[in-house]
Order: structure tokens, then sequence, then C-alpha cells
């Protein structure tokens, strides 16, 4: 018996890094999950390890910034698995640079990929949850960052982005208890993945969308999260899912409305 059999998820972005664990995650305590990716092949990767370890889940493909992506994809969920108990704001990566080199691009970008989509499927989500009242708790997990709560040189887009998720989630907690729901997030610090695992200036990039993103962060940064963090070491993927789990589960029933700093006591 898992902690969440019964339940329908949906996480954006889960192909890859802590998408992916948190969709493993909840998959292995008994979700059924939509698993999304901008590319197929991680998403499908993602689906069959799901259920070569005995667990539900299908995948929804495409960019969460495309105008019809949230209906879409709170619709696969409702199709495929008759329900909608749990939701993952998750996709995203950084486009960074001081501001001012920063581009509208890069700026619109990063708004519209952390902030604008997490509001576009919270909002495509609202007609079914008032519709299909439960007698127990439904949840939203939506992922922020440190770098929203304390900023970050080079990411004034980025840490833009993840604070107003911070306000994001606030107040949905405010409207959306009467529905029995809990609006919670996670503000990451350093967690390993391919955007981080990478030393800058070693001309690493990553491919997203078209574009090719400057990847990995560097030796000195390496190093003071090494010294200045109390265990001495960044996050994994795992862990960082951990933390999104505990959120979904019953135990968390009288949460709502907070932001859970993820950083290892760093701040």
């Amino acid at each position: 018996m898992g902690t969440l059999d019964g339940k329908v998820a949906i996480v954006s972005g889960s192909g890859r890094g802590i998408g992916r664990d948190i969709a493993l995650r909840l998959a292995s305590e008994g979700a059924s999950v939509v698993v999304n990716d901008l590319d197929p092949e991680p998403a499908h990767e993602t689906v069959e390890d799901i259920k070569a370890a005995g667990g539900h889940a299908i995948a929804y493909v495409g960019s969460v910034t495309d105008d019809d992506f949230a209906e879409r994809f709170v619709g696969t969920a409702i199709d495929a698995f008759d329900g909608l108990d749990i939701i993952v704001n998750n996709a995203g990566y950084t486009w960074d640079t001081v501001i001012q080199k920063m581009t509208d691009e890069q700026w619109d970008t990063i708004l519209d990929v952390h902030l604008k989509a997490p509001f576009r499927i919270l909002r495509a989500a609202q007609p079914y949850i008032k519709a299909n009242p439960a007698d127990y708790h439904r949840k939203v997990v939506n992922v922020s960052s440190v770098a929203g709560l304390y900023g970050n040189p080079g990411q004034s887009n980025y840490a833009a982005a993840k604070a107003g998720i911070v306000g994001l989630t606030k107040t949905l907690a405010k409207e959306w208890g009467r529905y029995k729901v809990n609006v919670n997030a996670v503000a990451y610090g350093f967690i390993l993945t391919r955007m981080t695992e990478a030393v800058a200036g070693d001309d690493s990039f990553v491919e997203i969308g078209g574009r090719k993103i400057k990847a990995g962060v560097s030796a000195a940064v390496m190093e003071r999260v090494k010294t200045s963090n109390p265990l001495g070491r960044p996050g994994t993927p795992t862990e960082a899912a951990g933390a999104v789990y505990v959120l979904c589960t019953q135990d968390t029933d009288y949460v709502s409305g907070q932001c859970l700093t993820v950083d290892a006591g760093s701040r």
C-alpha cells in the first residue's frame, strides 16, 4: 500500500532532473502520473521506468509555454486516469546574464516558463477541482528557488519569476482552501542537475526549445557550496523530490501557503 494510492498527479518538466525524480517518487507511492517534457524521448523513458516498477503513467509531450498546453495537460490526467489530485509545477531552466545585457527575449522567456505557465495550469485545473469536490485534501506544489527569496547575481529574470511563484502560492492557498486544496512551494538551493553539474567555461550548453543555453557554474561557486553548506555538498534530485513528496501526503493536510526552503540550512 502506497501513501498516494488512487491519486492522480501531473508533473511538468518531469522527463529529466528533479522533475523525473518527483514523478518516480509519486508513482512509487501509488499515484498515477502524467509525465511531461518538451522532448518526447525523456518523457517516454520516465513513463517506461514507472511502468517497469509496477506504476501507472502516461506521457504528455509539449512546451509549458504553448497557449493550449495547460488545458491539454490537465485534460490528459482527467481523460487517462479519471481525476486530478496533485499538481506539481516544476518545469523550468535558467538563462542568465547581468541586467544590462539581458534581452527582452531572455526576460520574457524565463517569466513565461516559471510564472505564467504555472498560473495557466492552475487556472485550467480550477473548474475540475470546483466541480469535483473530494473528501480528502488535494495538493499543489510549486517549485521556487532560493534565488526568488534572496536574489542571485545574473538571474534577475529567474529570481523575479521564482519570487512571483511564492506570491502565487500564498494567494492560491487562500483562494483554494474552500476546495480542500493545500497549496505550497519548495525553494531549492543548489541541486545537481544538467544545468549545474558542468563547470562554467567548459563550453557546456543544453538545447532547450531550439535555443542553446549556457550551462554550468564556476569552480568558485562549486567550492563555495562545499564550504558554506552545512552538509558540505549540493543536494541531489532525489533529495529535492523528497520535499515535494512530503507536501503531497496527508501528513501535511494542515500545511498551506508555505514555502519550504530546501538548501540544507545554508541561509
